[in-house]
């Protein structure tokens, strides 16, 4: 009997690796005739680098870049097993992760840090490119991303604007002169199962700021500033951010790439789906494990545990959901292939115990999973 395990990331407790690690423990505990094929995948945000790096027996390369509010921050790079595709992971640079709670402010913070991943990268010599812009702490529009590269945003009287999104609404001119010209020259996958547009009450601002640290005071701020530079960049390129799907994804740099760069839109899980070659492990298995930190109504947008579901839902396969929490509305994922859905908290405890045990907890509901699984079969 063949089992793929194909889980996304625990935020803040386990990595995709770990935790198809931790699954692959529980389910062996049951019986060693078992064969466990480990697919650790993610949808995006954080984890998409690591994945599809260990997915093609890739190699990571350390860049150290300004983090969210201008810090040091010790990055990286991905580069794929074909040694031509670089994978850039905008959390690492830009991501919430880096900043603690009292520091979360998307008037202040910036993607300058990605784009000085994506010049690293263009500088070694790379010229294929994943993007993964899930998980950002931003909503600078990626302007901050574009002056890493050269763009020259400039105020009324012609000095450059600083950074974050407060900065955008000084912003009276886009000089592209000293833009990195590498860039069209260059192939660029945008990986995020976002599909906002930058402004408006669907837009970054009102959905995503809050998350990031936005006040309501703030959002208005934020929206208006993501307009005016919509403004702009159609009076520039010709092209409307305003209401374009995806361009609000990540604090609109969604927005910046279909403007400024040669470029695609994908659901980060189904690159990640693709590269992993989970298909062809779906091929001879007789069930799937999957999970994450929470899943609830929204994991049918494009998480995780919805694409590995909608692969085996081809095959035919059971797929077995393992989550830290619950939320509302998970009946619809059974529509869409997922078999069941597992709380992996066996007991009442606080968020930081179900954090620290995390390991522990998913290899003993992994075990328990498998045990009522094979209940009255033979292999």
């Amino acid at each position: 009997m063949k089992i793929v395990i194909a889980p996304d990331s625990f935020k803040g407790s386990l990595t995709a690796i770990k935790a198809a690690q931790a699954m692959e423990k529980g389910i062996k505990k049951v019986s060693s005739n078992i064969t466990t094929i480990l697919v650790p995948v993610a949808d995006g945000g954080e984890g998409t680098m690591e994945s599809l790096v260990a997915a093609t027996n890739g190699r990571i390369v350390p860049v150290t870049v300004k983090g969210p509010l201008l810090q040091p921050v010790q990055a990286a790079y991905g580069v794929l097993g074909d040694m031509e595709t670089c994978v850039i992971e905008m959390a690492n640079a830009s991501g919430i992760c880096l900043l603690k709670r009292e520091e979360l402010n998307p008037m202040n913070t910036t993607t300058f840090g990605t784009g000085q991943l994506i010049k690293q990268a263009l500088d070694d010599g790379y010229r294929k490119f994943i993007l993964a812009i899930g998980g950002s702490a931003t909503n600078d529009g990626g302007a901050g991303m574009l002056q890493a590269l050269g763009m020259n945003l400039l105020d009324s009287e012609g000095a450059s604007i600083g950074y974050g999104g407060s900065e955008l609404g000084r912003l009276m001119k886009i000089e592209d002169r000293e833009f990195d010209n590498r860039i069209l020259n260059s192939d660029f996958l945008i990986a995020t199962d976002v599909q906002n547009p930058l402004i408006g009450i669907d837009g970054a601002s009102n959905v995503f700021g809050p998350q990031k640290g936005a006040t309501p005071e703030m959002v208005e701020i934020l929206d208006a500033n993501l307009e005016h530079w919509a403004d702009l960049i159609e009076d520039k390129t010709g092209i409307r951010l305003h209401d374009k799907p995806g361009a609000g994804a990540a604090g609109g740099i969604g927005g910046a790439f279909q403007a400024f760069f040669p470029s695609v839109t994908k659901r980060g899980i189904d690159i990640v789906i693709e590269y992993s070659k989970l298909a062809d492990h779906l091929a001879e298995a007789s069930c799937v494990f999957t999970g994450e930190g929470q899943i609830d109504f929204q994991t049918a947008c494009g998480k995780t545990p919805m694409g590995v579901a909608e692969a085996a839902k081809k095959v035919n396969l059971p797929v077995f959901a393992l989550t830290g929490s619950i939320g509302y509305g998970i009946e619809v994922l059974y529509e869409h292939g997922i078999t069941s859905v597992h709380s992996i908290t066996n007991a009442p405890m606080t968020l930081q115990e179900a954090i620290e045990n995390a390991e522990e907890l998913l290899e003993k509901t992994a075990e328990q999973v498998m045990r009522t699984y094979l209940a009255k079969r033979t292999f």
